[in-house]
């Protein structure tokens, strides 16, 4: 594939630094473009994802499917078509609750405040 068919892409972060610019084809999914953020994601961050499926990316107000490719989420605006494309990244770990936590929340349910009004 000729290098000028590429599609470079960027990823904002939560705290407005970047991972990237990176180079795609424009059949490459956006399941792979997570899988590489994962792998590239800096060490020092507070929040990280731990799998594709904690992250979701939006490129021009749009949350993009992981069945997607570079190429349909690519937007042309004339001359600015061969700029880099910047997506933002939002983590959303998934939340798993343990055994104990889920008594919890269940013995809080059953709490019921009874009033009498005289």
């Amino acid at each position: 594939m000729p290098e000028e068919d590429f599609v470079e892409v960027k990823f904002r972060l939560y705290d407005g630094s970047d991972i990237g610019p990176f180079k795609y084809s424009p059949g490459s999914t956006v399941a792979q473009l997570k899988e590489r953020i994962v792998a590239e994601w800096p060490k020092d961050k507070k929040i990280a994802p731990k799998a594709v499926s904690d992250i979701k990316l939006i490129n021009a107000g749009k949350i993009l499917e992981n069945s997607k490719t570079v190429g349909q989420c690519q937007m042309p605006f004339g001359e600015l078509q061969k700029a880099i494309i910047t997506m933002h990244v939002v983590v959303q770990p998934s939340v798993t609750k343990t055994k104990s936590e889920k008594k919890i929340d269940e013995a809080e349910r059953k709490s019921i405040c009874s009033c009498s009004i005289l």
